[in-house]
């Protein structure tokens, strides 16, 4: 008796995946109109990244406007923003082996220092803020600033003796 509830298993289960390997909404569960909605907004987001880097390209002569200088060179800045140095050293050492500038990554950090404070811990790692904040200084690394620069500190009398 024991062989033929196996044998009894053992066909239920081929059935089962026979049908589940016709159809395999069946076996996901889920609505089949989330995954084209995700492929919606994927199309959206690329094609949003192909304008920024055409933008990138009109606005920058030579190596730092290529897509790939703008990419690598825009997380290098929010990764140097986040503390997350080893990671950003990283990707300066890909951006110098594409031959891209590495005068404009210290230019567009520092004009994203600028800019004022945002929260760099911030849990969403893609904050739309800091993205747009890194791609305008990677276009205008040197905006007109509305705040007077901080004048020169004078010396101070006391001296450690």
């Amino acid at each position: 008796m024991g062989l033929a509830c196996m044998r009894l298993v053992a066909a239920a289960t081929a059935v089962a995946a026979l049908i589940l390997s016709v159809d395999p909404s069946l076996a996901q569960g889920s609505e089949p109109k989330a995954g084209t909605q995700r492929q919606q907004g994927g199309e959206a987001d690329a094609q949003k990244k192909v304008d920024e880097f055409a933008e990138a390209a009109k606005h920058l002569n030579g190596p730092a406007g290529n897509p790939e200088c703008v990419w690598i060179g825009r997380r290098a800045v929010i990764l140097l923003f986040r503390d997350d140095l080893d990671t950003a050293f990283r990707h300066m050492e890909l951006y110098d082996r594409f031959g891209c500038p590495s005068g404009h990554i210290q230019a567009a950090f520092r004009c994203f220092l600028l800019q004022g404070s945002t929260e760099p811990k911030a849990p969403d790692q893609k904050t739309p803020d800091v993205s747009a904040r890194s791609h305008a200084c990677w276009i205008n690394p040197t905006p007109e600033l509305t705040a007077p620069p901080p004048s020169a500190a004078a010396p101070s009398s006391i001296t450690n003796r």
